[in-house]
């Protein structure tokens, strides 16, 4: 079963994310900030197969989580989508530019993760 890594501060965007993506058939974690996820990751190494990251997170952001993951031989080929409210276009050039696979902005529905996660299925 293909796992997935959902990292962001709102408790509710998780579960919303988590319900999304068990119902597309993954085994879902949750980490709340990118210092967190970094310690998922490190505990079950090579088991991801996706991850969703916020930007905006407490202790560790969600633009340092992927500088942190692509300067990381062992997860230099997991898929990382940047979920958040950031909408300007030089931040989705920054953190496409760090490493994104791609990036969506909240507010968004069940069908646009459907589909963009589809997109990085045929990507991999």
């Amino acid at each position: 079963m293909a796992k997935a890594l959902v990292v962001d501060d709102s408790k509710t965007i998780r579960n919303v994310l988590e319900r999304t993506l068990r119902e597309m058939g993954y085994e879902v974690r949750q980490a709340e900030d990118g210092r967190r996820a970094l310690e998922v990751l490190e505990s079950e190494a090579g088991e991801f197969t996706l991850a969703l990251v916020d930007w905006n997170m407490p202790v560790m952001n969600g633009l340092e989580f992927i500088q942190a993951v692509r300067s990381d031989r062992r997860w230099a080929g997991l898929p990382l989508m940047m979920v958040t409210t950031e909408t300007q276009i030089e931040q989705m050039r920054t953190a496409l530019e760090a490493g994104a696979n791609d990036y969506v902005m909240k507010p968004f529905t069940d069908d646009i993760i459907r589909d963009k996660l589809k997109l990085l299925e045929i990507w991999r």
